[in-house]
C-alpha cells in the first residue's frame, strides 16, 4: 500500500509512534488509510451540515475495514462574497482547495480518498487537487437544497431574490414582497437549487464516472442522500482493499477522469443547460488530465448535442429535485445518446462503464427532461464565440439567452462591475446598449468577479431582452439574459475589450459564433498605439502573487507553472 511509506518497517517507528497519538492500534497499520477531504464551513448553506456527513462517511469507513483521516478545506460562498471585493477571492480560492489536497494527500502518503465538496469552486478544486494525487477518489457532494415559494405559492430560488432588488429599484414589487422572497428562496442546506454552478459540477460529477449515480440531484438533508454518503464510502473501501495493486490501480483518477470523461461531461452539461463557469473550471481539469481538447472543441460537441433540460435559472420552473423525480442526470444520458452515441463509453469509479450504467435508466417525466425528439433545442446549451472582440473565445450561456440570438447595439463601457451597477441602477443603459464591463478576469480583477449583480438588476429592470452584456469577468450560474462571458485576451493583457469606447457598434451573432466590434483595422492599430491597460491597486498579498501566475479564461486560469 503507498501509505506503507508511513508505516512499514522499523526505521518507522517515529511515525507509528505519532498515529498512535490519534487512536490508531496495532490492527490499524495493516489497513489501507483514506483520505476524507472535507469542506464544511459554518458560512455556506451547502456546506455547514458536511460536519455530520463526514461522521456517518468515517463510520462506514471503519465499519468496511478501513481507517479514515479526516481533513478540510476552505470554502467561499459566492452569493454572500456578491458585489463587494470579498467575490476576488472566490476563483482563486480554486488554486488553494487543490493545493491542500495535494499537500495533505501527498505529505501523509494516503492510499485513495473520497471527497466531499458541494458548491462552486469547492468542487473542481477538489477534483484538480485529486488529479495531481492520482489516487483511487470518490467524489460525494452535500447535495442540492429544496426549491423556495413565496407566500401565494410561487417557485422561487437564489436568482428571484438577486432579480428582486432590481424590481424593487424600479417599485416593481413592494418592500413585503422583497421581505417574502429574502425569507424563503433558500429555505434548506444544500447547494443552490437550480442549475447553478455548484450543481452544474455536481451534476457532470456523474457524467465523469467519479461519483455515483444520484450525485447531483438527490435532495440534501433526506434519508436518501445519506444512503449515498454511505454507499459512496463503502465503494471507496471496497477499491482500497483489493489486493493486486495492478487491479487497484485501475481506479486511479487518471484512468477514469481522462479525454473520454471530460468530453462526456461537456456534453451532459451541453443537454442540462449549465453554468457557463463550467467552461473554466472544465478547461483546468482538462489540462490536469492531459485531455486533448480545446475551447474551440465546445462547439463542436454543441452540434452533437440537443439540449433536452431547461432548468432554473434558464427561464424555467424546474429545478434539481423536479431533475431527480423525472430520473436523474442517468435518464439525461440515457436520452442524449439516442442521438448517435453522443457519449463515449468509459469506465466509472463504481467499476462499470458509462452504458452500462444508464443502459436501463428511463426518463419518469417528459414534460421535465424533454426526448430528443422534442428538445428545447437541437444543439447545447453553451457556445464559444470568436471575433476581432474575442481572438481567443468567449462563452455565453445560449440556453438562458431570453431575446435574440444577433443583437447589434452601441457599447457602454464601464472598467469594473461596481461602476456598471452604479450605471445600470442610474439609467445610463438604455435599449439596445451593449454593456461592457473589463478589468474584471482574471489578471485584471484581479480574479474575476462574477457579474450577477449587473445582469439580475437588467433583468429585474425589464431589459433582460434589449441589452446585451460582454465582460472579461464572468457570470454566476444564476445569471440569464445575452451575457457574454470570459472574453479572451482580457483588458488587463492588452485584449480588444479594453480599446473599446462608447458607441463603438457590436455585433453578436450566437449561431454563427461571432462577437466583432465594427471597426476598422487601422482604427483598432491606432487605438493601440495609445493603449495602456488598467492596473487596479490591490492590497492582499495572495491575490498579487495570483495576478502575477494566473493565465486567462480561455486557459482555465490555470496558475502558471513556468
Amino acid at each position: 500500500m503507498r501509505s506503507d511509506t508511513v508505516k512499514k518497517g522499523f526505521d518507522k517507528t517515529p511515525h507509528r509512534a505519532l498515529l498512535r497519538a490519534t487512536g490508531l492500534n496495532n490492527e490499524d497499520f495493516n489497513k489501507p488509510f483514506i483520505g476524507v477531504a472535507n469542506s464544511f464551513i459554518e458560512i455556506i448553506p451547502g456546506h455547514y451540515f458536511l460536519n455530520k456527513v463526514s461522521e456517518i462517511i468515517k463510520q462506514e469507513i471503519r465499519d468496511a475495514g478501513c481507517v479514515p483521516f479526516e481533513f478540510n478545506t476552505i470554502g467561499v460562498d459566492d452569493g454572500i462574497a456578491m458585489g463587494h471585493d470579498g467575490m476576488l477571492f472566490s476563483l482563486p480560492s480554486r488554486e488553494i482547495i487543490a493545493n491542500s489536497i495535494e499537500t495533505v494527500m501527498n505529505a501523509h502518503k494516503l492510499d485513495a480518498m473520497i471527497c466531499i465538496p458541494n458548491c462552486d469552486k469547492i468542487v473542481p478544486g477538489m477534483i484538480i487537487g485529486a488529479q495531481r494525487v492520482d489516487v483511487p477518489s470518490v467524489f460525494v457532494s452535500g447535495g442540492p437544497m429544496k426549491k423556495g415559494y413565496t407566500k401565494d405559492g410561487r417557485e422561487i430560488d437564489l436568482t428571484t431574490t438577486f432579480e428582486a432588488v432590481g424590481q424593487h429599484k424600479i417599485g416593481k414589487i413592494s418592500d413585503e414582497e422583497l421581505k417574502d422572497i429574502e425569507c424563503n428562496a433558500c429555505p434548506s442546506g444544500g447547494s443552490c437549487s437550480g442549475m447553478f454552478t455548484a450543481n452544474s459540477m455536481n451534476t457532470l460529477m456523474e457524467a465523469m464516472g467519479i461519483a455515483l449515480p444520484g450525485n447531483g440531484t438527490i435532495l440534501a438533508l433526506t434519508p436518501e442522500r445519506e444512503l449515498l454518503y454511505r454507499q459512496s464510502a463503502r465503494r471507496i473501501c471496497e477499491i482500497a482493499l483489493i489486493e493486486s495493486e495492478d487491479e487497484r490501480a485501475k481506479f486511479n483518477l487518471s484512468n477514469i477522469l481522462n479525454d473520454n470523461a471530460v468530453r462526456n461531461a461537456f456534453a451532459v452539461d451541453m443537454a442540462m443547460g449549465g453554468s457557463s463557469n463550467t467552461v473554466l473550471h472544465m478547461l483546468a481539469i482538462a489540462q490536469e488530465a492531459n485531455a486533448n481538447f480545446q475551447l474551440s472543441d465546445i462547439n463542436k460537441i454543441s452540434q452533437k448535442v440537443s439540449h433536452i433540460a431547461k432548468i432554473s435559472p434558464s427561464l424555467s420552473t424546474v429545478h434539481m429535485e423536479d431533475i431527480d423525480k423525472a430520473g436523474g442526470v442517468n435518464a439525461v444520458m440515457h436520452e442524449m445518446n439516442k442521438r448517435g452515441s453522443v457519449l463515449i463509453d468509459n469506465l466509472t469509479i463504481t467499476g462499470e462503464s458509462l452504458y452500462n450504467r444508464i443502459e436501463n435508466a428511463t426518463i419518469k417525466d417528459t414534460s421535465i427532461i424533454h426526448t430528443i425528439d422534442n428538445p428545447y433545442s437541437r444543439v447545447g446549451g453553451l457556445a464559444i464565440l470568436y471575433g476581432n472582440l474575442a481572438e481567443q473565445g468567449a462563452v455565453i450561456k445560449t440556453a438562458g439567452i431570453t431575446g435574440e440570438r444577433v443583437f447589434k447595439g452601441k457599447a457602454v463601457c464601464f472598467d469594473s462591475q461596481d461602476s456598471s451597477v452604479k450605471g445600470i441602477m442610474g439609467g445610463k443603459v438604455k435599449a439596445g446598449n451593449v454593456v461592457v464591463i473589463r478589468y474584471e478576469g482574471p489578471k485584471g480583477g484581479p480574479g474575476m468577479q462574477e457579474m450577477l449583480a449587473p445582469t439580475s438588476l437588467i433583468m429585474g429592470m425589464g431589459l433582460g431582452d434589449k441589452v446585451a452584456l460582454i465582460t472579461d469577468g464572468r457570470f454566476s450560474g444564476a445569471t440569464r439574459g445575452a451575457s457574454i462571458g470570459h472574453v479572451s485576451p482580457e483588458a488587463a493583457e492588452g485584449g480588444m475589450i479594453g480599446l473599446l469606447k462608447d458607441g463603438d457598434e457590436i455585433h453578436i451573432d450566437v449561431d454563427k459564433h461571432i462577437l466583432n466590434v465594427d471597426l476598422s483595422d487601422q482604427e483598432i492599430a491606432k487605438r493601440k498605439q495609445t493603449f495602456t491597460p488598467v492596473k487596479k491597486q490591490i492590497k492582499s498579498k495572495w491575490l498579487q502573487q495570483y495576478r502575477l501566475l494566473v493565465t486567462n479564461a480561455s486557459n482555465g486560469a490555470v496558475l502558471k507553472t513556468e
